[in-house]
């Protein structure tokens, strides 16, 4: 990982990309349409470059002082990189910056990668909301996750 990291807001431009990089991540993925939606709602939405070509993507909603990660994504062959540690670390510092006192999110519980990620980042888990995700087998639980900034 020699290249340098820098961050770029996502634009219309890049929803292809994004929503082709979600599509391969995630089971029950976000369309083109939702991160459109995104956008027009005026959330934060970035894309993570190494080198100016673009590794992830993320989607922050701030509402007074608190942030709520929507969505985040590292492309699967830059994934196991530090990448995802990285780019979390610069969105919460982001949101600090914006007068954020707490930052939430939602997690599968069956997605332990993305567990150990957020638990390394501080995150702790404050509460489930039941049925939360489609899943195979119909619904899943979400973990919320808190991070005092």
């Amino acid at each position: 990982m020699t290249a340098v990291l820098s961050f770029a807001a996502m634009t219309p431009g890049d929803l292809d990309w994004v929503a082709a990089r979600e599509a391969e991540l995630h089971a029950h993925p976000w369309s083109s349409g939702n991160f459109a939606d995104s956008l027009a709602a005026g959330h934060d939405a970035w894309l993570m470059l190494r080198g100016g070509e673009p590794v992830g993507y993320a989607i922050v909603f701030n509402v007074l002082d608190e942030s709520h990660l929507l969505d985040i994504g590292i492309v699967s062959e830059e994934q196991g990189q530090g990448l995802g540690g990285r780019f979390l670390d610069w969105l919460c510092e982001r949101a600090r910056q914006q007068g954020s006192a707490s930052f939430f999110l939602e997690v599968r519980p069956s997605n332990v990668s993305a567990l150990r990620l957020y638990e390394r980042a501080g995150f702790t888990e404050i509460g489930r909301r039941r049925g939360y995700y489609p899943s195979a087998e119909g619904r899943e639980d979400a973990i919320v996750m808190r991070l005092a900034l």
